[in-house]
């Protein structure tokens, strides 16, 4: 069993550190596992979309999101692999099917699909069936009137059960943060201690409960670093589009994106893995890892 260890809240500014550290060590070959995952993405869509057939399109879009926790956890793994001094591997993407940890990563799914079938289920309860769908004609005809560039009419909303739908998106947020917390390091027990998914879950929530002034720091840090990533690239974006059109330009700038922010917070997370949990058997608390300070 693992002990679950308390750490101040500037850890979360230590996870997020380390993620940067651990790219800033292998930026060509963290990036290149983020990249051929998001040109497998890109090309599964094409080609449902070229097909013309709807269903087609559904389809590809639940395989890739039930392999997004594989491909998390691959991310995690190469993480570790480039923190004890080993490179990140394309093979590495399809390290956790090898080890046998495909099915529990995909069971972490479990908790989101759940979560949203019962909150469209609090929703049908709380508001009713003709409030419910009197909420979808405005939505739609909101989306219209925004369209075509004018004002929505305030009178369209005035019907509508405001408390109700605001005390329904205070239950939303919450269950969101609480299956944020289940997975946050769920990956790393799975794949690491060979923990099952369910007990992963179990730990993850409890120790992001335990330290909660530190997953505070860690979600308002890494808010504002994506801001500015994402921010700071769109010159990039502009530049690209005057070199390869926008379509391209488009895809290219989701890459280079999606080759920085997802090694940095599977780093973040392997790194809060290593100081809020320590495996059975360890002598030794998890102490700050060395990969969590970035040096001048």
């Amino acid at each position: 069993m693992s002990m679950i260890n308390k750490v101040p809240a500037s850890a979360g500014a230590e996870w997020l550190l380390g993620g940067f550290a651990l790219l800033r060590r292998a930026p060509a070959a963290l990036g290149m596992l983020a990249v051929l995952w998001g040109l497998a993405s890109t090309l599964l869509m094409v080609l449902a979309s070229t097909t013309g057939v709807t269903v087609l399109l559904y389809a590809a879009q639940f395989l890739l999101i039930l392999a997004g926790p594989l491909f998390f956890g691959a991310m995690i793994w190469a993480a570790r692999e480039v923190d004890q001094g080993r490179p990140a591997l394309p093979a590495h993407l399809l390290q956790p099917i090898r080890d046998g940890h495909g099915l529990a990563l995909l069971l972490t799914l479990l908790p989101q699909l759940i979560a949203c079938f019962a909150l469209g289920l609090l929703l049908l309860v709380m508001i009713g069936p003709d409030q419910l769908k009197h909420l979808g004609d405005v939505w739609m005809q909101m989306q219209a009137v925004a369209a075509e560039g004018g004002q929505p009419d305030p009178s369209l909303v005035k019907d509508l059960p405001a408390g109700r739908l605001l005390l329904w998106l205070l239950l939303v947020a919450a269950t969101f943060v609480g299956i944020k917390w289940m997975t946050f390091i769920a990956a790393p027990q799975i794949l690491f201690s060979g923990t099952d998914a369910f007990t992963a879950m179990r730990n993850s929530l409890r120790a992001c409960v335990h330290n909660w002034t530190a997953m505070l720091v860690f979600y308002l840090l890494a808010g504002i670093a994506i801001f500015a990533i994402t921010f700071g690239s769109m010159l990039l974006l502009v530049i690209l589009q005057l070199v390869a059109g926008p379509v391209i330009a488009a895809l290219l700038w989701q890459l280079v994106l999606l080759a920085v922010l997802t090694p940095v917070l599977a780093g973040a997370m392997y790194t809060a893995w290593r100081q809020m949990m320590t495996p059975a058997g360890s002598t030794a608390l998890t102490a700050t890892p060395a990969t969590t300070h970035i040096e001048a």
